[in-house]
C-alpha cells in the first residue's frame, strides 16, 4: 500500500503597506513561504516588484518584515528575505523582522541568518513613531 502525502497549505500572499513610523514601510506575509506557494500565488516579477520602490520617492528608513502569519519558509523564502536585505544595506534601509514564529526562527537560526537584522515580537513594537 502506498501513502501520499496531500499538500494542504494556505494561499501566500504579501500585503504592503505604509508603517505609522515616518518613513516605514511593513510587508505582511501570510501562509507558508516557500517556492510552491510564492510561485503558485505571485509571478516572479510580482514578487520581486513587490519589493521595489517608485523612484520619484525617498527610501524608507525601515522596512518591516511582519512574519507572524508565516508557519513554515524553505530556501527559496529565506533567499528572497536575504536579498531584500542585501538591498536594504545598499540603500541605507533599517530591516526588522517582526513576530517570527517558532520554526521560522529555528531555520533562521541553522543559517545564521537571526544575526544579520533585529527581531521585534510584534509590528507594533517595531514601528513604534
Amino acid at each position: 500500500m502506498t501513502v501520499a502525502q496531500i499538500w494542504k497549505s494556505t494561499k501566500f500572499f504579501i500585503e504592503r503597506s505604509q508603517g505609522k513610523a515616518l518613513g516605514s514601510v511593513i510587508f505582511r506575509f501570510s501562509g507558508p513561504f516557500t517556492a510552491r506557494d510564492m510561485y503558485s500565488s505571485l509571478s516572479p516579477d510580482a514578487l520581486r516588484n513587490i519589493f521595489e520602490l517608485p523612484t520619484d520617492t525617498a527610501q524608507p528608513a525601515v522596512h518591516i518584515l511582519d512574519m507572524s502569519e508565516v508557519p513554515y519558509m524553505d530556501s527559496r523564502g529565506l533567499g528572497m528575505i536575504v536579498s531584500h536585505y542585501v538591498r536594504c544595506q545598499r540603500n541605507g534601509t533599517r530591516m526588522i523582522a517582526a513576530g517570527v514564529r517558532p520554526r521560522v526562527l529555528e531555520l533562521f537560526q541553522l543559517t545564521k541568518v537571526e544575526n544579520l537584522f533585529p527581531m521585534i515580537a510584534t509590528v507594533e513594537e517595531a514601528d513604534r513613531p
